[in-house]
């Protein structure tokens, strides 16, 4: 997150998603604040990660003065709406599960606690500082625990790289060529795909290159989504899909299953969380993909992109604040509970201790064939890149799948669509109310 003063939060505060009619919304207990965290408490926690319910369940049984009950909640811009909506009725729970692009939004409509003063200075060290950076603002304020985390990486198929005599790449420069080797030897074969229906890889991957879409300027917010080092992201895959060097499809389709699966792609931008994704999509190619870092802008440069995680904040409507605070800490930081978080949640853990141990100490059986696959992973987590979230990503979001998505079917560039989302953001930010520096 930017560095955002409190004033500056407390001048942000129209809703920016439409809020949506409310039934059965959690209730964060009694009204009575002294006596909040003084006698047996309960907690409400609305979680969409499977299996949390057993998670809490540990906690409750070493904690009969805390009682958390965990509710079941859709993900995404619907939850981000709901929860809004209840803090703003003060019906809602204590405690949500937040994506970490959806924490400013979350702040500048008073819906979360800063938890700074519930939460110890030393417990940032458990997370790699370019995580813990999300949940923070201007390093002073703390606004949830970061739960899971998912740094990029390069997967591909060993053996056909392999068979083409093709080598890992380790900077973009070196992608490139890679891709345009692989045409000139297979042209029924592409190397990867640029995909513009997920705006998160795209951010994830200018996040590595240093770009900062939302800033704070004054009171004012600044909007870089067109930033030197975003267009240099654009430019690079623009090109490449305009030349054909790479496929120009969407992902997650049954086409894309299809190449995957078969060969006709051979690699694969995405998340540490991509071996679930392909012992579905790709089942025949088990034992046979492997993992490296992403390739660096920078030969010798060592960072990665994040795509997707969330975290666990406490929300201003609870009552029960302190409390609330010792469950989230607990939640991702206390080894028994990293380890149900693994096994029941099957998420990847933003804290750094959780990442080789437990079952992550074995790699995925998918990648049978590279035992040091969680070993390497946990390196390249604690590379990953400081993000610049804005309290309007869902919108950029939206605009990015448009724009880039006409762009990238025509093979014309994103030049023009790059500008478009940039625009689109900066008109929505100003209908809403918001101050943006020009």
């Amino acid at each position: 997150m930017p560095h955002i003063t409190r004033r500056g939060l407390a001048a942000a505060t129209a809703v920016l998603l439409g809020a949506t009619a409310l039934s059965a919304c959690g209730s964060s207990g009694s009204d009575d604040k002294a006596g909040a965290d003084s006698g047996p408490v309960s907690l409400t926690y609305w979680a969409w990660a499977p299996g949390m319910d057993k998670v809490a369940a540990l906690w409750n049984a070493e904690h009969p003065d805390i009682k958390v009950t965990v509710q079941k909640q859709a993900s995404g811009d619907d939850l981000v709406t709901k929860i809004i909506t209840a803090t703003k009725a003060h019906k809602g729970p204590d405690l949500v599960q937040a994506e970490y692009q959806a924490l400013p939004t979350l702040v500048s409509n008073d819906s979360l606690a800063d938890l700074a003063a519930e939460v110890p200075e030393d417990v940032k060290n458990a997370f790699a500082p370019g995580i813990w950076q999300q949940t923070t603002f201007g390093g002073e304020a703390v606004y949830a625990l970061p739960q899971d985390s998912g740094p990029l990486m390069f997967f591909y198929r060993e053996d056909l790289f392999k068979q083409y005599g093709l080598s890992v790449p380790t900077t973009w420069d070196e992608f490139a060529a890679t891709a345009r080797t692989l045409k000139k030897k297979a042209p029924g074969k592409s190397l990867t795909t640029f995909s513009a229906n997920d705006a998160g890889l795209f951010a994830g991957l200018s996040q590595q290159a240093g770009a900062k879409w939302w800033t704070f300027q004054g009171e004012d917010w600044k909007v870089g989504i067109d930033d030197a080092a975003t267009k240099k992201v654009a430019d690079f895959w623009g090109g490449l899909v305009a030349e054909g060097a790479v496929d120009n499809q969407p992902m997650y389709t049954p086409a894309w299953n299809k190449a995957m699966n078969s060969g006709e792609q051979l690699a694969w931008v995405s998340a540490v969380w991509a071996p679930g994704t392909l012992t579905t999509a790709a089942p025949d190619g088990k034992g046979k993909w492997a993992m490296a870092p992403l390739p660096q802008w920078t030969k010798g440069a060592n960072s990665t992109g994040s795509w997707g995680g969330s975290s666990t904040a406490v929300t201003s409507d609870s009552k029960h604040k302190e409390a609330a605070a010792k469950f989230a800490i607990w939640l991702n930081t206390d080894p028994k509970a990293l380890a149900a978080l693994v096994k029941e949640s099957g998420i990847y853990p933003a804290a750094t201790a959780a990442q080789t141990s437990g079952a992550l100490a074995k790699a995925p059986d998918y990648f049978a064939n590279q035992p040091d696959f969680y070993t390497r992973a946990a390196e390249i987590a604690k590379t990953t890149a400081p993000a610049a979230w804005g309290p309007n990503v869902n919108v950029a979001y939206t605009s990015f799948k448009d724009e880039f998505g006409k762009a990238a079917k025509a093979r014309s560039g994103f030049d023009a669509a790059l500008t478009a989302v940039r625009n689109t953001t900066v008109a929505d930010l100003e209908k809403q109310g918001f101050g943006v520096a020009k």
